[in-house]
């Protein structure tokens, strides 16, 4: 649980702040799982910090889910035409921006200094229902001026 949260901080997944007066706050939990070899042995445990994503109210804390994902058809068409034709092909994540969105301390971590202050987010948190809409809109946007081409079958393949 520590190497998770210090590697929060390390990637600036949030920063300490005072409750905004009005602001709802999206409790977290931690989520305890064993990684495994096939034969069932232990690798290692890993926690997992997760926002409480159902008490999030859709048309109040979000406006709708969105995440563009490609279909396997889609990518299998792309990488056999590329290498067909000699393309450079490549590939990118693109990790959403959250504003205004606030979750409570991690349990058993809570800040004695601060422990009424709560955790403003600045990048996605498992568990959240934002919609990231606007981002894949700009960066289509951006890739069409460049002239990309939206595909006909899959819309998230440009």
């Amino acid at each position: 649980m520590h190497e998770k949260l210090n590697n929060f901080i390390r990637n600036k997944v949030w920063t300490l702040e005072a409750k905004p007066k009005g602001a709802k706050v999206i409790e977290t939990k931690w989520v305890f799982m064993n990684k495994q070899y096939d034969e069932g042995n232990i690798v290692r445990n890993k926690a997992r910090l997760v926002a409480k994503g159902y008490s999030q109210v859709e048309g109040i804390d979000f406006g709708e889910i969105f995440a563009p994902i490609a279909r396997l058809e889609a990518i299998r068409f792309l990488l056999a035409y590329a290498t067909h034709h000699y393309m450079k092909l490549y590939q990118m994540d693109v990790k959403s921006a959250f504003l205004n969105v606030y979750v409570e301390q991690s349990p058993g971590f809570e800040d004695t200094n601060n422990p009424n202050h709560v955790y403003r987010l600045s990048k996605a948190l498992y568990g959240l229902k934002q919609a990231p809409r606007g981002w894949y809109e700009r960066l289509r946007d951006f890739l069409i001026e460049k002239w990309f081409k939206i595909g006909r079958v899959d819309t998230t393949l440009l």
